[in-house]
This record gives C-alpha cells, sequence and structure tokens, in this order.
C-alpha cells in the first residue's frame, strides 16, 4: 500500500550505488518519486532540472562533503534535509544541524526508519505557519538592526554587516515574526527547522547562543534575546516588519 497520498519528489544523494538503489526503491514503494545523485555537482543538475520536496544527503561525500552542500542549499533554499552519516558522534550531529539539516541519521539504518523521518520532516514542514516563509516579510528592523530577509543579510547599527549561518537564519526569523512571545524550545525547534525536539539535545540552546554572540547578545537583562527560567526564550525588542 502506498504510504503517501500526494506524490512528493525525493532527492537521495550518496556515492554508494547500494545504497541509492536500495534507497531508490524503497521509497519508491512507499509512493514516493525518487532522484538521486552520486555527488554534489550531480545533486545541483537535479536541483536545477525539477522540484525536490526533501533531500536526502549523505555527509560522506567525494570532494565536497555534505556539510558544505547543505550549507549551500540553506543559502538559497529551505527544502528539507535528512542527513546520512556513517558517524555517530554527537558533535557531528550538532554540526549537521547547524548547517541547516533537518534531521540525521547514523549509518547503518532501518529503510523504514528513514521512512519515518521522512514522513515526520514533511509533515511538520508543510504544517509550518505561512507568516514564517521567507516571502511573507522581506525586511525586519529592531533596536538599530536591519534584517533584510530576501538578501539574508543581517546589519548591526554601525552598518555592518554580519553574517548568519542558515540555522541562525531561520531561528533569527522565528524570533522577530514572534517578538516578545515567550517560545519553548519545542516551539523554536518545530518553527525553525521543522523538526521534533528531543529533550536531551541541546542543539536549539547552542543555535541561541550562537546567535546571541552574533548580536552582541550576553542573554542579560539588556540582551535582545532572553532566557525565560523553565520556559524557554524570549526576543525582547519592538520590531517592524515589511
Amino acid at each position: 500500500m502506498k504510504e503517501t497520498q500526494t506524490m512528493h519528489r525525493l532527492l537521495v544523494v550518496d556515492d554508494d550505488s547500494d545504497i541509492r538503489g536500495l534507497l531508490a526503491e524503497q521509497l519508491g514503494r512507499a509512493g514516493y518519486a525518487v532522484s538521486t545523485a552520486a555527488d554534489g555537482a550531480q545533486m545541483r543538475q537535479a536541483l536545477a532540472r525539477e522540484h525536490v520536496d526533501l533531500i536526502v544527503l549523505d555527509l560522506n561525500l567525494p570532494r565536497e562533503d555534505g556539510l558544505s552542500l547543505c550549507r549551500e542549499l540553506r543559502a538559497r533554499s529551505s527544502t528539507p534535509v535528512i542527513m546520512l552519516t556513517a558517524r555517530a558522534e554527537p558533535i557531528d550531529r550538532v554540526l549537521g544541524l547547524e548547517m541547516g539539516a533537518d534531521d540525521y541519521l547514523a549509518k547503518p539504518f532501518e529503510p523504514r526508519e528513514l521512512l519515518a523521518r521522512i514522513r515526520n520532516v514533511l509533515r511538520r514542514t508543510e504544517a509550518l505557519p505561512a507568516n514564517l516563509e521567507p516571502l511573507a516579510m522581506r525586511r525586519a528592523t529592531f533596536s538599530g538592526w536591519v534584517f533584510d530577509l530576501e538578501r539574508r543579510h543581517l546589519v548591526d547599527p554601525a552598518g555592518r554587516v554580519v553574517m548568519l549561518s542558515g540555522a541562525e537564519f531561520r531561528l533569527l526569523r522565528v524570533f522577530v515574526a514572534h517578538a516578545n512571545k515567550v517560545l519553548s524550545r519545542e516551539q523554536l525547534v518545530a518553527l525553525s527547522s521543522g523538526r521534533s525536539y528531543e529533550a536531551q539535545d541541546r542543539a536549539i540552546d547552542l543555535q541561541v547562543s550562537r546567535l546571541r554572540q552574533k548580536l552582541g547578545d550576553a542573554g542579560g537583562s539588556d540582551g535582545l534575546v532572553k532566557t525565560v527560567r523553565n520556559e524557554g526564550y524570549v526576543f525582547a525588542s519592538a520590531v517592524e516588519l515589511e
């Protein structure tokens, strides 16, 4: 029985032809249209050729690794990414999520587990509020800062451009869209990445810490991103949206 009601197209990027063939077969049986690529060059060709709803991306690729490709994807696209890797170290998982991956699965894995994660990521991505889509707000200003969402630029009060990672960009977009509202870790993870929050996963706290550094913010009483004990975080600033 097909497990998807609408046909989603997936792109599997892995240099192992056996894995590409296995996943294409298994995911095809589940009702997905599946394209495959062996490296970054083939991935770009596939993305230029057709719309893709989700990318399954291997971390250990030749020439260009999955982290650099994920960073590249996040610079121009919000397409969900599930990263595959033979490495099971927590730091690799954090790096993958920091580069903008929506989920992370260590090899070896059961195809059914990957299928479940694909379904979950697609469901959460499609359920994200429309006002968080990149084109819903083009520009935000707060406390002398200018956040240009179309150019993906953050400009500080002195007029200097501050570079943001994909994860930091999406997190700041959530904060400015929900300014002065306390957001739990669960809400921040769901709204910024479309994935579920796990209590032992502190990646969101690391992302908040790095965003605070970019904002010159130590999280104190005068900071823009404040910690609300036992609840989460709040972006404490008046925000003008365009």
